[in-house]
């Protein structure tokens, strides 16, 4: 029998199994072929969903349904732990001793958020990158009528690049909205010299940060959080004082990476086109764990998986593998409580940021909603 073993049950596990229990039903059906899923949460989460937690538009309970719901039956779905990947005998490890061989692997366990790194930043900063931070942050806007509020990208790369604009855009308007935008100041850091790492988008949020008033600060990079006094200190010796601070924290990928050598800081080496890990045979990567020089998205999961999936199903019949990832990345973003805007590009490319309108911010909600039908591989 053919053993494909995928660890993770975010986007790209999911997409990925249901994928190739479609493409190779008919040798699963035969006992041919194994596809096993293996995921520690029995809950499935869209993290999207929690950019609108902080303003009250959605709840956490939206974010997340049972992955036993999600996956293709012919997939064999387990819930637990991974512990080791020796890619010299093709095994996994788990805790209580057992392991399981494979013939192809997948590594899709994401991004973990790392706040500690940063000294202050576990107390004094909030996010909405989770359940639990999503829901203080709605608390403590619920009740901010006056004051600072700094916006600060401490964590390059990060999950949802453009999820801090749209946070500021937002935060702005849902301001404004209640009548509050002149008691309260809002600023937004980024550590380089612009206000994105895509120059378009950059240059597109600059253009609204200064129609709408916000502070941009660049070349900021955050060394310290003191809660206590309420103050932001950087490596480049800037104190910013702030009254609710919005950190998007440090990002790391996975010690199941870094402990089987595949790469360094958590993130898996892969070859950018094929996904395949540069240092070991018949293991890919994909989603938020594969260090490819695009963004850590949910729609690069979405196309990385649908490459894997032909590439793996290639291999398990014999074949040689031709799918290859061109970096295609799709995006929403939103320009405020009810305008988004719209970017795709590839490997190389600048995106074009549309007009911000009505349409397209529907478009992004239709969206959210019909994610559950993308996870189960049905768009």
């Amino acid at each position: 029998m053919h053993r494909i073993a995928i660890v993770g049950g975010g986007t790209g596990g999911t997409v990925l199994a249901n994928r190739l229990a479609n493409e190779l039903k008919t040798e699963i059906e035969a006992g041919e072929v194994e596809v096993r899923l293996i995921t520690a949460d029995p809950e499935h989460v869209y993290k999207p969903t929690f950019l609108y937690v902080p303003f009250g538009k959605k709840t956490v309970d939206d974010a997340s349904r049972p992955i036993e719901e999600l996956v293709d039956r012919r997939v064999t779905l387990e819930i637990g732990e991974v512990t080791g990947v020796d890619t010299d005998r093709k095994q996994l490890s788990f805790p209580d001793g057992s392991t399981l061989e494979y013939d192809q692997f997948v590594l899709a366990t994401g991004a973990n958020l790392e706040p500690e790194v940063i000294p202050g930043l576990a107390e004094g900063g909030h996010h909405f990158y989770g359940p639990d931070g999503a829901e203080r942050l709605r608390d403590e806007l619920a009740e901010f009528t006056e004051g600072h509020i700094v916006l600060s990208v401490i964590g390059v790369p990060h999950m949802c690049p453009a999820a801090p604009v749209e946070f500021t855009l937002m935060v702005d308007d849902w301001l404004r909205e209640r009548g509050r935008r002149e008691d309260v100041d809002v600023t937004y850091t980024y550590p380089i010299n612009r206000a994105h790492g895509l120059e378009s988008i950059a240059e597109w949020a600059t253009a609204l940060f200064e129609e709408r008033d916000v502070t941009l600060e660049t070349f900021f990079n955050v060394d310290e959080i003191d809660p206590d006094a309420g103050i932001v200190e950087t490596v480049e010796g800037i104190e910013l004082e702030y009254d609710l601070l919005v950190a998007i924290p440090p990002h790391r990928g996975s010690d199941l990476v870094t402990d089987a050598g595949l790469g360094e800081d958590g993130w898996v080496d892969v070859d950018r086109h094929t996904l395949e890990a540069t240092v070991a045979e018949d293991v890919y990567a994909i989603g938020d764990v594969a260090d490819v020089p695009t963004s850590k998205a949910g729609s690069v999961a979405h196309y990385e998986a649908g490459v894997v999936a032909d590439r793996i199903a290639s291999r398990a019949r014999g074949q040689t593998p031709t799918a290859t990832y061109d970096g295609k990345t799709v995006c929403f973003l939103e320009a405020g409580m009810d305008e988004a805007t719209f970017i795709e590009f590839e490997y190389g490319e600048e995106p074009y940021v549309r007009e911000p309108s009505k349409p397209l911010h529907w478009a992004k909600l239709g969206y959210n909603e019909s994610y559950w039908l993308t996870a189960r591989g049905l768009l």
